[in-house]
């Protein structure tokens, strides 16, 4: 069994699998660079080693990050999401120097990291994939040939790309032929590959994503689906598992379809396949994430499967905890993710000390974090400071307890996306289950709360004012 991990990354996710280690008589190493230095994290891990003064350079630097794990005596490294997750690079490092890497193999991360790769191989599995062109456009001309043939609009995506980045819905021939030069410049930037792929835009789908697990013995199961359609500019704000927008026949067939994508391609470990739901029903592959995901949390509290522990176990070499028969499902759960931005004002990031912070508690309440009172949230990574995961028997029981705790938790000092996390609850559509990915765009009027101060902010702004009028 693996006895040390070396925790290649930072934040709540890096706090989540300390305490799965913990859980498991592991070791844990968590890394930080220096505005990390008072991370949580790092305060809750066995051992910790600073990665220098960049701000995200450390974190970016596999060769940096496995020589760490060797002299620190780690035989394992997590990757968690983000940064390096789905580096074949750091993985074939780690294979090299004979760290385990909890993840699946290197041919299967680049395999489907490339997004026309994945399509081909989903294809030829016989899994729906949304119709556009087989492979890279070569050009532009190209690109608008098969813009006609399919039809407007269009979805141009940067072939390596993911969190919603090299992405641009076109319209007509002109938005393409202005869109596309973007395009690739954004892809090159961000990803280091300018190859680019034509998609057709589905309008108004629902975004559904199954949760798999696969063991080194040939054993895949999935572990329901979430519902994903909850989002702005292609980031997810909410998740829903299991969607209540699915019967229990489109459940199944999704789940078929997930195992039958792992199979395929000989993955292992924990992965995501993410499908596309059209306005008919039908479904459509759109990709797979190789890695851990953000709302891990709902699948876990609604099937009792602990997903980090199974990774730490698959990793190890040990066959799933779980035949598909035995993993059941029960109540709803939905997480909504705390960013420390300003809905009122676009959604501008509000880094800065928190000032105070109160967890939310009770009942069927989890709260997964990385945040305290006096910790100051860096400007230099992303603005997600917490994760409120909600419980219930039921869907309108789940919706009830949400604004409880949605009330419950305190964050201050710093702007945060919970007053607006309100207003999407409080809303016929979402409380209906009725939703797609457009909800957001849809429903500007959700952006104009009133926040409730606290008594003990009405009295500081009584105090200021009378200190102001008195020439203090």
């Amino acid at each position: 069994m693996i006895k040390k991990i070396l925790i290649a990354n930072r934040g709540e996710i890096a706090v989540r699998i300390v305490r799965a280690c913990a859980e498991m008589g592991i070791k844990s190493v968590a890394v930080f660079a220096e505005p990390d230095r008072y991370a949580l994290h790092i305060k809750k891990a066995d051992e910790a080693y600073s990665l220098g003064p960049d701000t995200i350079a450390g974190y970016l630097n596999a060769h940096r990050l496995v020589n760490l794990a060797k002299a620190t005596g780690c035989d394992a490294l997590h990757p968690g999401y983000g940064f390096l997750s789905e580096n074949p690079e750091l993985a074939e490092i780690c294979a090299r120097r004979e760290v385990r890497f909890i993840g699946p193999t290197p041919n299967v991360i680049r395999k489907m990291g490339d997004k026309t790769l994945a399509r081909q191989a989903m294809q030829a599995a016989g899994i729906p994939v949304t119709p556009g062109s087989d492979g890279n456009v070569a050009n532009l001309d190209e690109a608008l040939r098969i813009a006609k043939d399919i039809g407007y609009p269009v979805m141009l995506k940067a072939t390596a790309g993911g969190g919603g980045r090299g992405i641009r819905r076109c319209d007509t021939e002109s938005e393409l032929r202005r869109q596309y030069d973007r395009v690739i410049s954004e892809a090159t930037k961000a990803f280091g590959q300018s190859d680019v792929f034509l998609e057709k835009f589905i309008a108004n789908p629902r975004h559904i994503e199954v949760q798999i697990l696969a063991d080194q013995h040939g054993n895949v199961i999935h572990l329901f689906e979430r519902d994903c359609s909850i989002q702005r500019r292609h980031q997810k704000l909410v998740e829903i598992a299991p969607s209540p927008q699915l019967t229990n026949e489109q459940r199944q067939y999704i789940g078929d379809l997930a195992v039958r994508a792992a199979k395929t391609v000989g993955y292992t470990n924990a992965g995501t396949v993410e499908f596309l739901m059209d306005e008919h029903d039908n479904f459509y592959f759109m990709e797979m994430n190789t890695r851990l995901q953000v709302e891990h949390p709902v699948t876990e509290v609604i099937t009792g499967v602990d997903i980090v522990q199974e990774q730490i176990r698959i990793a190890a070499g040990l066959k799933l905890s779980y035949t598909q028969e035995q993993v059941q499902r029960r109540g709803y759960a939905i997480e909504f993710r705390i960013n420390a931005e300003d809905p009122k004002n676009d959604f501008l990031p509000s880094f800065g000390k928190i000032t105070r912070y109160f967890a939310a508690g009770g009942p069927g309440v989890r709260t997964d974090g990385a945040i305290y009172t006096g910790y100051t949230i860096p400007p230099y990574y992303d603005s997600m400071c917490a994760k409120l995961i909600v419980w219930a028997l039921n869907w309108d029981a789940v919706l009830d307890r949400a604004e409880r705790a949605l009330r419950d938790i305190t964050v201050s000092g710093v702007k945060t996306t919970i007053p607006y996390h309100l207003e999407i609850l409080r809303s016929a559509e979402f409380q209906n289950g009725h939703f797609n990915t457009g909800f957001v765009a849809a429903h500007p009027e959700l952006i104009n709360y009133s926040v409730k101060r606290s008594n003990r902010e009405i009295a500081a702004a009584i105090g200021a004012a009378l200190a102001a009028s008195m020439g203090l």
